[in-house]
């Protein structure tokens, strides 16, 4: 079975410090990974994914991810939080080749 987990429920970082949105996955086989954001009374927006090669992967807005096979993560950073990063993210796993972004598992959100 697919799990995604994201155990910072909520964060705060201040302005120009970096952040940091954990996503720790169990499955065994091959997977394809991706971050969402939702901003206040917007639909879900795509960041970014990972779906093979290298492991580091830039999203839009400065977001980027680095998928860690070994520890079974993906956590979402940024170099320079900026006020308008306030939303919930949400982590997505998918288990088989995805033709879009859409489509994929929604677990718990986690807001800036």
């Amino acid at each position: 079975a697919q799990l995604v987990t994201q155990p910072d429920g909520h964060i705060n970082v201040s302005e120009g410090n970096r952040l940091e949105l954990r996503c720790n996955y169990s499955y065994g086989g091959s997977i394809y990974l991706f971050w969402y954001v939702q901003y206040p009374s917007q639909g879900l927006q795509f960041l970014l994914k990972y779906l093979s090669g290298p492991t580091r992967v830039k999203g839009i807005k400065g977001f980027e991810a680095e998928f860690k096979n070994n520890e079974n993560s993906f956590h979402l950073m940024k170099a320079s939080a900026h006020w308008s990063d306030s939303a919930k993210y949400f982590c997505a796993l998918c288990d088989t080749v995805p033709e879009s972004a859409g489509g994929a598992e929604q677990k718990p959100s986690q807001t800036l």
